[in-house]
């Protein structure tokens, strides 16, 4: 078996752009513009006034869907790229420009630079200038050449620093060039004259723009996030978009005739702002942004499936939705203060709090309050969240025992809500365990006289009827406690230290991860563990359970991700992945599993095959070695994406149609009718001056064609008994009908036309007679099957209708 029996690869969540400049394009048809961005070996393009995803495409160089172009040529990593007309210009990391021919994929030219004089950073072709390049570099000169003639036509000498910006202003002959001091020069290459300066303090400018819309306002990007805006008739700052990215600004581009401003950077974010208010400052009009640093924890946030709730540790808790992206939205950072954060900002919030680690969530009274309780790292203060309202929720819960003393080292380790979403459970790394209730905020109890566990809590769940909490500690101890009264009712030993526990609570089976990289299912009716899985070589990260509690599915440091069938005991699926999974979360649905792993921005979804095609799961052997899979999106050659083709017949034994249009085969049955009414009411007459022509020969000098004559293959053909070819077109419906192909074209048209022709002649051949009686045999057989067939989907479609489930 190769890769996984189980899931396969679908798609991938909250992935938008990343360090790379976007590219905007005017689609003429569509009368839209359309921003192109890089993810990883992908290209997603958006529609700017959606900033919804149009599609997703690998290595695309047209139509959006295929590779229909490759060059090959280049030694080192190709950094700089420049469309230009027929051409394609390249810049790689040895310093090598490759002028390639498009249609062609020819080198047009190659000119190979000294890095130590003239190392290429930057290029751009000047408006109106024909066959032009201006090239700069790191050494902060530039140079205009002429591509066609391979001529250099000019150097600028540059103003000391090195050029990272090459950007065409509206005027034609100047050029706005952004360079590693922060400094901008506005410059004529054809004067060779600098026109004014500015100076940016915020570091190198990393992309420049310019305003078409009637204002002279020129936007400069910088490597900490802010935006500087220049009014150029005035020659002076005149706004700053300060924290429009957490990370540098990799791409701005001001729309043509248009007051909006597209951006983009390396937090995973796209941006639409619009310059609507006085002043000049922009407005945040539409963006996509997903987690700007790794996601910690996933969760389904509702029997639905549809959205999923992600902690990442760009300390935001962001919904994305597996419908489409217009359903995302981001419930914000979290924070001790949230007034004072909505005054001063995200950035500037001094009660910010750390990385959510964990979480519970529960939709029975999310919209009576907050049914989100999330812990943070090293913090004790737990912050509960409200899903509808998209923000932090009204309550910071820290138990009084400690006097809000921050130096004791003491953190939440562990959640749970219940299932009516009345109360949380919070596990402490002290061995407490607290109730709260989510309505009020206020303390209603904790488990044990002193504490709970004699080490850290690793792990607390509430079963689905209130009865019953579950906590394991570092003590390698499990207790089971009495929901209410807080009586502890069963404690078991375990083999090693617990690292997490997870309660399936339809069928009261609890997965316990040891640190020895172990599982124990333990029985909460029985109070007895039911079963033991080993096979993970590293730390198990997260665990999940399909709706029915039939499997469990891990994920460890050891990049696998493991299937277990719980009632044979047995690994039924294993795969592998580039980057371990830090957190796994299947669909209560059951369609879909979603994952999240080290180093990865987005949640990547696998598609359940069980769901849509019989697979049959065994055990896999102890030696079995699993095959590594590509995450979601993340595809390194189209090939691997290959298109479906439907066979003409899916199995022998099942009946296959024609797939013809209707009329093709149930005007046929009218015959009759329709040639009495396609009849000519009149004889056709001849025209009264007919032209004379003698058919010819083509070629280059004319030749008239000889008149034709029957060959004696056609003239013996015509002559043949019209018996035989009756009988070869019955052998035929006998040998379709056998195969069950095309059969409602067959039954219905070709044996009943057949016969209602022929029906005289056939009953005059005592050989045809004989072998159209059995055509009418096997198709009453045939027809009866399928009756029968019939009639008991009906009848089963009936009763699930009328019955009472």
């Amino acid at each position: 078996m190769k890769g996984s029996a189980i899931f396969s690869g679908f798609r991938a969540l909250g992935l938008y752009s990343n360090h790379l400049a976007h590219v905007l394009r005017f689609h003429k048809k569509h009368r839209e513009f359309y921003v192109l961005t890089a993810v990883g070996q992908c290209f997603h393009t958006y529609n700017v006034s959606k900033v919804s995803t149009s599609d997703v495409i690998i290595y695309v160089f047209a139509s959006f869907i295929q590779v229909v172009h490759t060059y090959t040529g280049h030694q080192g990593d190709v950094h700089l790229l420049l469309p230009f007309g027929d051409h394609l210009i390249s810049v790689d990391k040895d310093n090598v420009v490759i002028i390639w021919d498009v249609e062609s994929e020819d080198t047009y030219l190659q000119i190979s630079y000294d890095k130590a004089s003239f190392e290429v950073s930057a290029l751009m072709h000047p408006s109106t200038y024909l066959n032009k390049i201006l090239f700069g570099s790191s050494q902060g000169s530039l140079q205009l050449w002429n591509i066609k003639s391979n001529k250099l036509l000019f150097t600028f000498p540059g103003w000391a620093s090195a050029v990272t910006v090459l950007q065409q202003t509206p005027a034609v002959d100047v050029v706005g060039v952004g360079l590693a001091s922060g400094q901008i020069i506005i410059h004529n290459i054809r004067c060779n004259e600098t026109l004014m300066k500015f100076q940016q303090d915020w570091g190198p400018v990393t992309a420049l723009s310019f305003r078409t819309d009637g204002h002279p306002i020129m936007a400069s990007g910088s490597p900490i996030g802010h935006i500087g805006l220049w009014d150029l008739e005035e020659k002076k700052l005149v706004s700053q978009m300060r924290d429009a990215h957490t990370t540098a600004i990799a791409g701005l581009t001001f729309l043509q005739n248009e007051p909006l401003l597209i951006t983009n950077g390396a937090d995973n974010a796209i941006r639409v702002w619009i310059f609507d208010v006085a002043g000049g400052d922009g407005r945040l009009l539409r963006h996509r942004t997903g987690h700007s640093a790794p996601p910690t924890k996933i969760k389904h946030n509702d029997q639905s499936g549809l959205n999923i709730l992600s902690a990442g540790q760009d300390g935001t808790l962001q919904s994305f939705s597996t419908v489409h992206e217009r359903f995302n939205k981001s419930l914000g950072h979290g924070t001790l203060n949230k007034t004072r954060a909505k005054k001063k900002g995200v950035t500037h919030d001094t009660a910010k709090l750390p990385a959510i680690t964990t979480f519970a969530s529960e939709t029975a009274r999310q919209s009576d309050w907050d049914g989100i309780i999330a812990c943070h790292r090293g913090f004790l203060v737990t912050t509960t969240w409200n899903y509808q309202k998209g923000s932090i929720g009204a309550h910071k819960l820290e138990p009084e025992r400690f006097n809000k003393n921050r130096s004791l080292n003491v953190h939440a380790t562990a959640v749970d809500i219940t299932s009516c979403g009345n109360f949380a459970v919070i596990a402490l790394s002290s061995g407490h365990i607290d109730v709260y209730n989510m309505q009020s905020g206020f303390h209603r109890g904790h488990y044990g006289k002193d504490k709970a566990h004699a080490g850290p809590v690793r792990g607390v769940s509430v079963d689905a009827l209130n009865q019953l909490t579950v906590s394991v500690g570092a003590d390698r101890l499990l207790k089971i406690w009495r929901f209410k009264s807080k009586e502890l009712l069963h404690t078991h030993s375990l083999p090693a230290a617990p690292a997490s526990s997870l309660l399936h609570r339809d069928s009261g089976m609890l997965a316990i991860a040891l640190d020895d990289f172990t599982i124990q299912i333990l029985d909460m009716e029985t109070r007895r563990a039911v079963r033991r899985f080993s096979g993970h070589r590293g730390q198990i990260n997260d665990m999940t359970f399909s709706p029915d509690g039939r499997w469990l599915i891990t994920a460890s440091m050891d990049c696998a991700i493991r299937t277990w069938d719980l009632p044979s005991g047995s690994l039924v699926d294993c795969f592998l992945v580039d980057a371990a999974a830090v957190s796994l979360s299947m669909s209560p649905t059951g369609n879909f599993l979603a994952s999240s792993h080290v180093d990865g921005l987005g949640i990547y979804l696998w598609s359940n095959n069980t769901l849509c095609s019989m697979v049959s799961l065994r055990p896999l052997s102890a030696d079995y070695e699993p095959t590594v899979i590509m995450l979601p999106g993340t595809y390194a050659d189209s090939s691997e994406m290959l298109e479906y083709i439907s066979p003409a017949q899916l199995d022998e034994h099942l009946v296959t149609l024609s797939l013809l249009p209707d009329s093709r085969w149930k005007n046929l049955l009218h015959l009759d009718i329709i040639k009495k009414k396609n009849k000519p009411k009149e004889p056709p007459k001849l025209p009264k001056a007919a032209p004379f022509f003698i058919p010819t020969i083509p070629g280059l000098v004319p030749q008239f064609a000889l008149p034709t004559t029957p060959s004696e293959d056609q003239v013996n053909a015509l002559d043949s008994d019209p018996a035989e070819y009756l009988l070869l077109g019955i052998y035929y419906c006998v040998c379709v009908l056998k195969r069950w192909r095309s059969f409602e074209f067959l039954t219905l048209n070709n044996v009943m036309l057949l016969f209602q022709l022929h029906l005289r002649f056939i009953a005059d051949q005592p050989e045809l007679m004989e072998e159209a009686e059995s055509v009418s045999a096997h198709l009453e057989e045939t027809w009866m099957s399928m009756q029968t067939l019939l009639n008991q989907n009906i009848c089963l479609l009936s009763y699930i209708k009328s019955a009472l489930l």
